[in-house]
């Protein structure tokens, strides 16, 4: 995929470590995606209603809504949105069954991501 192919993707990233959030959103934005953080649930889906973004790559464990409520909810008002969800803890098990009963099928890597690991994921946005 060529370099302008991607400058028009638009990517959320959730983290409520903020240093990871900025940091993905960094490496995105060198790799010529338009990415912005946000460190919460309830911002990612008030943030997803104006970026529209391509996708959302979400830590699943926050603080307050975890992060598959937000990309259910950020799914539903979205259907297009690729979501990829990243965490380092073992909760995350059960979170996921939760929201596959529900119908969401959604990837999940785990923490740390290694960015290229991430941009390979990104990369294949239809």
């Amino acid at each position: 995929m060529m370099q302008s192919d991607r400058t028009c993707r638009r990517v959320l990233v959730v983290d409520d470590e903020n240093i990871i959030a900025d940091s993905l959103t960094m490496i995105l934005k060198r790799s010529g995606f338009e990415a912005q953080a946000v460190y919460s649930g309830e911002t990612a889906i008030e943030t997803a209603r104006d970026l529209r973004p391509d996708a959302l790559i979400c830590d699943v464990i926050l603080r307050g809504m975890t992060g598959i409520e937000a990309a259910i909810r950020i799914s539903r008002m979205l259907p297009a949105c690729r979501v990829i969800l990243f965490s380092g803890q073992a909760a995350t098990a059960d979170l996921l069954q939760h929201a596959r009963a529900e119908g969401h099928s959604f990837e999940i890597i785990s923490k740390p991501v290694h960015p290229q690991v991430l941009l390979n994921l990104l990369t294949k946005i239809a």
